[in-house]
C-alpha cells in the first residue's frame, strides 16, 4: 500500500518531468497502481490542502505539499544511500522502495547521521533513473 508521502514524492517527481502539472494516469503508472486508485488518494489530498487536481489538466502541489513532498524524497535518499553505502544491499531500490512506506522520519534521521546527507538533497534525486544523484549508479549495476 502507497501512503501519502510516496503519493506526494511521486507527484513531485512527474511534475519535475513534466514540468507542470502531472497527470493522474503517469503518477499511478509510477507508483504502479491503478488510475481509479490514484484518483482516490488525490482526492484526499487535495481535501487536506496538500494539491489542487483539475480534471483532464492534471495535479499540482500547494507549497504544503510540495514541502511535504521534498520530506518524502530526502528520506528515499537517505534509504537508498543507507541501502547501497552501509549494507552494500545490491537490489536497494525495490528494498528502499519497500522500505519508504514503513521508515519514519525519526529513523531516517538517524540512518542519515551514518550516511552524512549531502547538502543538495533532495535536489541531487534523479527522476529519470528513478535513484538519489549521489548514488554512482553505473558502478552499482556493473555488480549485479
Amino acid at each position: 500500500m502507497n501512503t501519502q508521502a510516496q503519493y506526494l514524492k511521486a507527484i513531485y517527481l512527474t511534475q519535475q518531468q513534466a514540468d507542470g502539472p502531472a497527470s493522474t494516469g503517469d503518477v499511478a503508472d509510477l507508483l504502479d497502481v491503478s488510475p481509479a486508485s490514484a484518483n482516490e488518494m488525490i482526492g484526499k489530498l487535495e481535501d487536506r490542502g496538500l494539491l489542487d487536481h483539475e480534471k483532464y489538466k492534471g495535479v499540482d502541489l500547494t507549497d504544503e505539499g510540495i514541502a511535504q513532498a521534498r520530506d518524502a524524497l530526502q528520506n528515499y535518499c537517505i534509504i537508498e544511500r543507507f541501502l547501497i553505502e552501509v549494507l552494500e544491499v545490491e537490489e536497494f531500490r525495490a528494498e528502499a522502495k519497500t522500505l519508504e512506506g514503513v521508515i519514519d522520519e525519526t529513523v531516517a534521521e538517524r540512518l542519515d547521521t551514518i550516511i552524512d546527507r549531502e547538502p543538495q538533497c533532495p535536489d541531487c534525486f534523479n527522476a529519470e533513473d528513478d535513484v538519489c544523484g549521489l548514488i554512482d549508479v553505473e558502478a552499482e549495476v556493473s555488480g549485479d
